[in-house]
Formats: structure tokens, sequence, C-alpha cells
């Protein structure tokens, strides 16, 4: 039995679409989701933690992950684990995988105690493979020995370019992961992204989960549909000693060119805030 208090639902906008069929552990616990019709392509959601004063990453070792931003809260977690258990794609950048390089991009992994719900969701939506996980990384510099390649749990898309491919290729590809170098140098594009996880598997619902830096490439490619946005209750700082990043790095928008989003819902678990937002994105793959 999951001792999780309910999230209280502040505020939810009436769209059309349709409703997910979440299992009673689930339902209970986040309430009703729906997703608005989107026919012809996929849907791509952003999640993201945040401080209260914006710092979406530490940048301290062992202090570099988004549990330390959270708190390693729950509720955060539950909502994690159920945009991923929808997700027939995640999407991260390689400085993510290095803050968390223990990790896998699974529902159960991220929250244990709704495994079962999580995997009923996605035998309900005919998802019976975990979702892709899918590592972006331009100059190819991962180590192929972290679980996510080397456990078999996953399937794995690495996208990178021509040269970070060599990098790749220098190391052993274990047989769950598969290479894609979808142009020659530079950085990688998120339109370019989600050809290659569109010519990888057919997808309903790609999950972004960053760094800051990819999360800035979808926002101005106009390439992301939705933001799922935890507010925690902490005040990080920072002191110009090293960098402690915002949710979008290496892009600037405001006040030439802002991107406002459109509130869809708020809840609550105790002091942290679940805000969902959407952005208008342009037709992408």
């Amino acid at each position: 039995m999951n001792a999780l208090a309910p999230l209280e639902s502040l505020f939810d906008m009436e769209q059309r679409g349709y409703d997910l069929p979440l299992p009673p552990a689930l339902s209970t616990l986040y309430g009703r989701l729906s997703f608005p019709s989107h026919p012809g392509r996929p849907r791509v959601v952003g999640n993201f933690v945040t401080t209260l004063d914006g710092v979406v990453a530490l940048n301290e070792p062992g202090n570099a992950g988004g549990g330390d931003i959270s708190g390693f809260n729950q509720h955060d977690q539950l909502v994690m684990g159920l945009l991923r258990a929808l997700a027939d794609a995640v999407i991260v950048g390689a400085g993510t995988l290095r803050s968390v390089p223990q990790h896998r991009w699974t529902a159960q992994y991220i929250y244990p105690p709704l495994a079962d719900a999580y995997q009923q969701l996605r035998s309900s939506l005919g998802k019976s493979a975990p979702p892709l996980n899918v590592i972006v990384t331009a100059r190819g510099e991962v180590s192929l020995d972290l679980p996510v390649f080397r456990s078999g749990e996953v399937p794995v898309l690495l996208v990178t370019t021509a040269q970070g491919a060599e990098c790749i290729r220098a190391q052993r590809l274990p047989p769950s992961v598969e290479l894609s170098a979808i142009q020659s140098a530079g950085p990688l594009s998120a339109r370019a992204i989600l050809e290659a996880v569109r010519l990888a598997r057919q997808c309903d619902v790609i999950l972004v989960e960053g760094g800051p830096h990819l999360m800035g490439d979808f926002f101005a490619e106009q390439c992301l549909d939705e933001l799922f946005l935890t507010l925690a209750p902490q005040i990080a700082g920072r002191d110009g000693q090293s960098e402690r990043p915002g949710l979008v790095m290496g892009r600037r928008f405001a006040p030439e060119h802002p991107l406002w989003g459109t509130l869809m819902g708020v809840k609550r678990g105790g002091s942290h805030l679940f805000l969902r937002y959407a952005f208008d994105a342009a037709a992408q793959v």
C-alpha cells in the first residue's frame, strides 16, 4: 500500500482531447490526466524541477542531479514516473547522464513503489517495451560501461555527430544500443533529434528531461508542446563560483522573442507546486 498522499488539484483547464487510462493507484494520487488531440505527429512534453530562485542543478560533486533540487520529493518522483510511463521515448543530454550515471529513464526506476501501476498503464496503452532512452551527445563523450547501456534493461538510442560516432565506436557497442549520427559536426538540432527518434521508434509521446541546453534548443525550434514544471520550495542561491543553470541555457528569447506559455494545471503536494504549461509548437515530425 502506497502511503503517499494524493496531489491536490488547484487548477485544471478544460481541454478537448482524451483522458488517459490511469489505473486506480495513479488516478487516486494524481487525479485526471488528459492530452489534447494531436493527430499526425508525436506530442513532445518536457519535465523539469526548479528551485524558487530558478536553479535546476547545483553542479556540485555528489549533488548534481534533480533530486537535490526537489529534495528527493516523492510527489515529484510520482509525476516523473507517470510521464515516463506514458512516453515512447525519453530524451536527455549527455550532461544529464553524467550527473546521474547510474540512472535508467523508466517509470519504475524513478519511483519503484508504483512500478506495477506504471506497467499496468503502459500495457493499457499498448506499450509493451520500456521507453527508448535517447542520449544526445554531439562529441560522443559518453562511457558505454554505464548501466543504461550495459544492463540491457532499456533500449538506447545514441544521437550524435559523425565525429561523435567515431569516438563512440572506439568502445564496444552493446546489443541494446543503436547509434545515429545525424550530422557531420556541431550542435545537434532539436528537429534532427526528433527525426532520429522517429526513425528508431514509432512514438505518440516523447518526453524531454533536459538538461538546460537541450531544453533551450527544443524551445528555440518550437518543438515542445507542453512543460511539466515542479517548483520546489528551496532557495539555492548563486555566488558566481560555479554555474548554477536555469531551465534554459544557451538561448535568449526575451525581450525580442519571448516565449509565453498557457497555464494548463496546478497541483500541490505539501509545499511543492506542480505546474503544467502549453506552448505553441510548430509541426516537427
